[in-house]
């Protein structure tokens, strides 16, 4: 099955995403709320088998990792050309604990670097994300007080998500 590592944005901040413009604009494909998530780590395939021991990596992980304020904006940009974004910060500490964790269970860890977002719309096809569509201005903040694994299926109208186990974080007050 196919997953990643992520979290979930709060009420509030789907509500900001969710009064951005979207223009009708026949090149790309908006994403929907139920879509909307910050990917910490991309898992690729993994054996049902398997699933347990991430399970577990992510519980330690989970449990030494504070809460954190995750702050959407200030602008969206153009993830490459292809993904309009809004960006995420405050995450890169939780997301290097989890590509820790990954590594640890032996799986290779992607080469390019964390860039928190939440993706908006993406190119259909291989076209680019018009020039036109960035910069719009977004601002919106939450504690993010868990990690999810969850389980991810293409099919002809995008991306599905399904949360395999919501992992709580230290209870700690959340970390500026």
């Amino acid at each position: 099955m196919r997953l990643f590592v992520g979290v979930w944005p709060s009420p509030g901040v789907a509500a900001a995403v969710a009064g951005l413009p979207r223009p009708d604009e026949p090149s790309v494909r908006w994403t929907t709320a139920e879509q909307w998530h910050v990917t910490l780590s991309f898992l690729g395939e993994v054996a049902e088998g398997d699933v347990p021991a991430v399970v577990e990596a992510l519980s330690v992980v989970s449990r030494a990792q504070p809460s954190v304020r995750a702050v959407v904006g200030p602008l969206t940009s153009r993830l490459g050309q292809h993904a309009l974004v809004a960006p995420v910060a405050g995450l890169d500490d939780l997301a290097q604990a989890v590509t820790q964790a990954k590594r640890d269970l032996g799986q290779p860890v992607e080469p390019r670097p964390f860039h928190g977002h939440l993706t908006l719309a993406r190119g259909r096809g291989r076209r680019a994300v018009p020039l036109s569509l960035p910069g719009q201005p977004v601002s919106a903040s939450w504690d993010v007080e868990e990690v999810a694994l969850v389980r991810s299926r293409i099919d002809g109208k995008g991306a599905r998500y399904e949360t395999l186990e919501a992992l709580r974080l230290d209870p700690r007050p959340p970390q500026p």
